[in-house]
């Protein structure tokens, strides 16, 4: 299941950010370099999360502590500095456009990470 939310939000963002730079960059470019950014580290997650694998998870763990990194940051600026961001990107808001989910999903998602190396360590 987690896999297919990262998947989902891999094209939601991929698409947004295309459409966005392909139409308008000009008019926020940090707002949707950004997206396209946010993008890149969903498919980055997903396919880490779906391989498995000690080299996979590390990756998994960077890509999933970048993107609450991501959401944390950009949240906040896009809040204090709306002149900054004249257009949302997936993180915008802590990502309110998307219902909140770019805010839980790397915490889910580092959660579950570390629930399955626990186990993995256990042999459970």
């Amino acid at each position: 299941m987690l896999v297919a939310v990262y998947a989902i939000f891999a094209l939601a963002a991929g698409a947004r950010a295309g459409v966005q730079i392909g139409t308008k960059f000009s008019d926020a470019p940090l707002a949707y370099s950004l997206s396209a950014f946010a993008a890149a580290v969903y498919v980055l997650a997903t396919v880490a999360l779906a391989r498995g694998g000690r080299t996979s998870f590390r990756v998994a763990v960077t890509a999933c502590s970048v993107e609450l990194a991501g959401v944390l940051a950009i949240g906040t600026l896009s809040l204090v500095d709306r002149a900054a961001f004249p257009d949302a990107t997936v993180w915008s808001g802590y990502g309110e456009g998307y219902g909140f989910v770019p805010l839980v999903l790397p915490v889910v998602g580092l959660l579950w990470l570390r629930r399955t190396a626990r186990r993995a360590r256990t042999g459970g």
